[in-house]
């Protein structure tokens, strides 16, 4: 058994995972990063439609923090979604001044789709690669800083996470499967970050991949950490009969119908304004009630698309095109394709409060004699920007505008040596990724542990900065985010 060394271990590499070994690196940190598959193979690859911003004259953050609370049926942490909504715009021009290649419109300027739940034009988008387009920036970007020496970075490429190491309330790292080998290692370090994705493959029929396991929550909870609103799974309303393959929302975004066995665009009685853009919970109800009715088509509905430009098809929709006549046979352009609810996103997880720290309930002891019970971050109340239902097109936003500002605040933690957990449990679109020759990359250093410049607590934006308080110990903090 090996022992490696770093001062943050990242654990997948998907959206979440490349996008906080990216911010670690800017502050300096040696960066491991442990997957069990390729970055560019994590099921954010999966995400199609798009990411909301609120970036037009005519929109704000306070419309699309609105539109996100209203569909969340108001039971989002608006704290959290706050931030999210105020950080998004930043992050988007972050992520194209990266070299994401988003869709533009005639003018020149980005162009947006309408997206279910949303009152306003605000999701920006690469056709329907959206989240394989960001994945492929994200991991250029972790290899260009890599290659100007900016920080050390090591990729564990095909290892599996089987333990968290935890002692006295802390986390120290993670024992590690070489799945090539079979031989179990240690990597040490003093902030750990968990962008582990979710565990749709408890369901069928299912648009995730099938390294969406839950491993990350498992494991946190394992350690201590609590879980909370596990039951809260969204199921997405297109997603292609008999294999489960997500078909994106950005078909009905561009104005595509829902028809059932009478040819009828049944949404109009269950939703007459919003139609087919009504959120993802509302529409997959309605079309499992039609299915039920014995309104459906061997078990599904049809999303039909043949009254839209064939050159809109070709530009912005050619991969669920090319997923219908490779999987079903069918030409989107030509015929309805056959589609059902199926399993997407798992808005439940690891319990956490705005800034990523949790209660680890591993630690009790009395405190100056008085039997009271000592509990690392009491105060962790769950940060979760959807519940029971996620709007559309926010997915891949909080993967990237959540955690960065959460390894905002792992710097303190690493600039003074106590070692942390910071869970990023990404649902769904990050599930765990890596590459690397000879099970890692990295510089001379890679491996080395070495402390970042100690830093103040604010966000990117200098606001949400919750430092050490009531139920918080600076000497064993724990952070976790969930989105």
């Amino acid at each position: 058994m090996a022992v490696y060394e770093h001062d943050v271990l990242v654990v997948g590499a998907g959206l979440a995972g490349m996008r906080a070994a990216l911010a670690a690196q800017a502050e300096g940190a040696n960066v491991g990063m442990i997957s069990k598959v390729h970055p560019v193979r994590s099921h954010s690859n999966a995400a199609q439609g798009g990411i909301n911003a609120a970036l037009d004259e005519g929109d704000s953050w306070e419309e699309h923090a609105f539109d996100t609370v209203k569909g969340s049926d108001y039971l989002a942490d608006q704290d959290s979604v706050e931030v999210l909504c105020q950080e998004a715009g930043a992050e988007l021009i972050a992520l194209e001044r990266m070299g994401v290649i988003f869709n533009r419109d005639d003018s020149g300027r980005l162009g947006t789709r309408m997206f279910g739940g949303a009152s306003k034009a605000r999701t920006y988008f690469v056709a329907d690669i959206t989240g394989q387009a960001i994945l492929h920036v994200m991991y250029e970007q972790l290899m260009k800083a890599e290659g100007r020496g900016q920080a050390a970075l090591r990729i564990y490429e095909e290892w599996f996470v089987t333990k968290l190491i935890t002692d006295d309330g802390r986390c120290l790292g993670a024992v590690a499967l070489d799945i090539r080998t079979g031989e179990l290692h240690t990597v040490l370090a003093k902030a750990t970050i968990i962008c582990t994705g979710g565990f749709g493959r408890v369901y069928e029929p299912s648009t995730n991949a099938l390294i969406c396991t839950g491993d990350g929550m498992s494991q946190a909870w394992r350690a201590g950490a609590p879980l909370m609103d596990m039951e809260m799974v969204q199921h997405h309303p297109t997603t292609l009969k008999g294999s489960g393959v997500l078909i994106t929302e950005g078909a009905r975004g561009e104005g595509a119908y829902l028809l059932n066995s009478e040819g009828e665009r049944f949404m109009k009685t269950y939703a007459p304004n919003a139609m087919e853009l009504a959120s993802r919970d509302v529409v997959s109800r309605a079309e499992q009630t039609e299915i039920d009715a014995g309104r459906g088509i061997d078990g599904s509905v049809l999303l039909d698309m043949r009254h839209l430009p064939e050159k809109l098809i070709k530009e912005r929709l050619w991969q669920i095109r090319e997923i219908g006549m490779d999987l079903a046979g069918v030409d989107i352009i030509k015929e309805p394709i056959p589609i059902q609810p199926g399993c997407h996103y798992a808005m439940g997880g690891i319990k956490t409060d705005i800034l990523g720290a949790t209660a680890f309930q591993l630690v009790e002891q009395p405190v100056d004699g008085t039997g009271a019970v000592a509990r690392l971050l009491e105060r962790a109340d769950l940060v979760d920007v959807r519940e029971a239902r996620a709007l559309l097109g926010e997915h891949q936003l909080d993967a990237l505008t959540l955690v960065a500002a959460a390894v905002e605040q792992v710097r303190e933690d690493v600039a003074h040596g106590p070692l942390a957990l910071l869970a990023v449990v990404e649902h769904v679109i990050g599930q765990p990724a890596g590459h690397g020759p000879e099970h890692g990359r990295g510089g001379a250093d890679a491996g080395q542990g070495r402390g970042c410049e100690g830093v103040d607590q604010r966000s990117s934006s200098g606001t949400y900065s919750r430092g050490p308080g009531p139920g918080y110990s600076s000497s064993g903090r724990i952070r976790m985010l969930c989105s």
